[in-house]
């Protein structure tokens, strides 16, 4: 299918994971002769595709909202054509076709059917030349699809089936391409990092694969997203120790941690595990940042477990947390549940829970004044260039602030003295 003037917009909700779907689909689209972009697009394109995120409420109403105002447009006649894809329409494809006839057509997350639909036939061997919506300096790569888990609040299998990993030949092949383009820090994600493996090679073959990926030239920083705490492999804890090239920086959702929770969210890792996995980690690599994110209101939860939660903060002191309020999601096994916990109450603890770490986050901050760190710049900001440490992940953690009369490009290393903090910045002085 040719639109009249080939232009195409492709709108992303959600998480990296859809980002690099999106970024997929653009360049199947380019490779075939359409003129594909992200996001804002063209003011003559004809041609909206809105990839879609079904995760919780507030994601789903994101993009029923996002496409209802592409719908008027289209019944405006400001656009031609107006595809859905992504997880929301996995989910309710068939609701959707009902509810949003204007839409012309409804794909789901295989990224081949909505390609199918242009006449392209997806080849994995695109996936190195994707064409990134990210500064040109980092890139995520997606090294496994899907979710084998069945956490009882999670409706991520629904939409992306069992985990299904790649090869570490494919993966290495990828991550020198990016390189070759100027990638210097790779990203891995997937549903469950330390999962990765299991499917293809029966063991759990992360340490595997960064062991090929630090080979890799002029890529300097990978950073690790999404490490599952059931069942850790301990072993990658060691791999990081042991080299240079991997950020000393662990992404681990651990969603709670009163072990009554935590048993009826199926999350097969207790309180203890936790606290193993934090205290190996941060005696084999005493600086490393931990990520973690938590829900609060789940059914059941009690004013004696949300307490049990903040002491646990308290006592970890991890240096970034994200809190979800609890989504009571259809088709989950969490829904046959009684969503007992009011609202109110879970707006309030999500709003005290990061007010503590926000005080933690600050003191964190404080201690670093002083230091010296190394940086990557993403991007000049008025007064300001704008990077991140090792420790911080773009988007969503910590900032650093440079003011300089240097001229300094997005993707360079520079060294910064810390000077100054906030709860969520840094501010400092080149060396």
């Amino acid at each position: 299918m040719k639109t009249k003037n080939n232009k195409i917009t492709v709108i992303t909700l959600g998480c990296s994971k859809n980002l690099i779907d999106s970024e997929n689909i653009i360049t199947h689209l380019n490779k075939n002769g359409y003129d594909a972009k992200h996001e804002k697009g063209d003011a003559e394109t004809e041609t909206i595709i809105i990839n879609t995120c079904g995760f919780i409420h507030d994601a789903k109403q994101e993009s029923i909202n996002t496409i209802l105002d592409f719908a008027e447009l289209k019944r405006q006649d400001e656009i031609k054509n107006l595809y859905v894809t992504g997880c929301l329409s996995q989910r309710y494809k068939e609701d959707l076709k009902t509810e949003l006839p204007e839409v012309d057509d409804f794909f789901g997350t295989n990224i081949a059917d909505i390609l199918a639909k242009f006449n392209i036939d997806y080849k994995k061997s695109l996936l190195g030349e994707r064409i990134p919506s990210t500064p040109k300096h980092y890139a995520y790569m997606k090294i496994a699809e899907g979710c084998s888990r069945n956490c009882t609040f999670c409706a991520i299998p629904l939409m992306r089936g069992k985990h299904v990993s790649r090869t570490i030949e494919d993966l290495v092949v990828e991550a020198a391409k990016l390189a070759a383009k100027g990638v210097k820090e790779l990203i891995l994600i997937s549903q469950e990092l330390t999962y990765y493996g299991l499917d293809i090679y029966e063991e759990r073959a992360i340490s595997k694969l960064l062991e090929e990926l630090v080979k890799i030239d002029g890529i300097e920083w990978i950073r690790l997203h999404y490490t599952y705490p059931g069942k850790f492999p301990m072993d990658l804890i060691d791999t990081m120790a042991k080299h240079d090239k991997i950020c000393n920086y662990l992404d681990i959702p651990l969603q709670h941690t009163t072990d009554n929770i935590l048993k009826k969210m199926k999350r097969f890792a207790t309180k203890k595990d936790a606290i193993d996995i934090i205290k190996y980690a941060r005696e084999k690599i005493p600086d490393i940042a931990i990520r973690t994110t938590f829900i609060v209101g789940f059914p059941g939860e009690t004013d004696e477990d949300f307490e049990e939660l903040l002491e646990f903060i308290r006592e970890m002191r991890f240096d970034r947390v994200g809190v979800f309020e609890y989504s009571h999601e259809e088709d989950t096994a969490a829904f046959e549940m009684e969503d007992d916990v009011p609202e109110e109450a879970k707006k309030y603890r999500a709003s005290t829970l990061m007010a503590v770490q926000r005080e933690i986050s600050y003191e964190n901050n404080l201690n670093k004044t002083g230091s010296d760190i190394r940086v990557i710049i993403d991007r000049q900001e008025g007064d300001y260039y704008v990077g991140r440490s090792q420790y911080d992940s773009p988007e969503v953690d910590n900032e650093v602030l440079i003011k300089t009369d240097k001229i300094i490009n997005p993707g360079d290393f520079v060294n910064v003295k810390i000077t100054d903090a906030e709860e969520y910045d840094l501010f400092g002085i080149i060396k």
